[in-house]
């Protein structure tokens, strides 16, 4: 499973991620959940992981006691990204497919990342007037890159710079919005 202290996520944790995932009836891979959450926390919301996992396993009358076991087991995930957004000296680990898959499962993954940000983060109703210049532009861009081909995107250094490049500038660009929207909505903890 997912350690907090470790920081980063390996490919068996990952996996298990991905099982943990299974149920949810939006099937999100563990780049989009990730993504999601951080959208929640980056758009100023007071719960992030709440509404995190409402949307990924919402509660159900009667529903299957591995559903509620996924839940709490996707809790060190959601506490240990939000702690790395509250903390500015800390680095957002962004859950990505391992270094060593192929460059396009990697591309897919940060794409799949973006994507499920922008999903939690536009069903918050932020109005795009209410954003700073710096914000938009970052929203924009995080648009454009879900427009990234990546089936055929050769296996090459030059690609492999681009996707590390490009990788950087999401996780800072989160951690800007969050200092920026999440930070101010806030809840001190108790």
């Amino acid at each position: 499973m997912y350690s907090a202290s470790q920081g980063v996520v390996t490919d068996i944790q990952h996996d298990a991620v991905v099982h943990l995932l299974a149920d949810s009836p939006i099937l999100p891979t563990p780049s989009e959940a990730q993504g999601m959450l951080c959208g929640f926390a980056c758009g100023g919301e007071t719960d992030p992981v709440t509404a995190w996992l409402g949307q990924l396993l919402p509660r159900e009358d009667g529903e299957d006691p591995a559903v509620g076991a996924a839940r709490d087991a996707l809790l060190p995930l959601g506490d240990a990204t939000c702690r790395q957004l509250r903390d500015a000296g800390c680095d957002l680990q962004l859950l990505l497919p391992d270094e060593e898959a192929p460059l396009a499962a990697r591309a897919i993954g940060l794409y799949d990342w973006v994507r499920g940000f922008l999903y939690a983060f536009g069903i918050q109703g932020i109005s795009e007037r209410d954003l700073s210049g710096q914000a938009r532009e970052i929203l924009r861009d995080f648009t454009d890159l879900t427009r990234m081909d990546c089936d055929d995107l050769p296996d090459d250094e030059e690609n492999e710079q681009a996707l590390a490049e490009l990788t950087e500038f999401v996780r800072v660009a989160a951690m800007l919005l969050y200092a920026e929207l999440g930070a101010a909505d806030e809840v001190p903890a108790s």
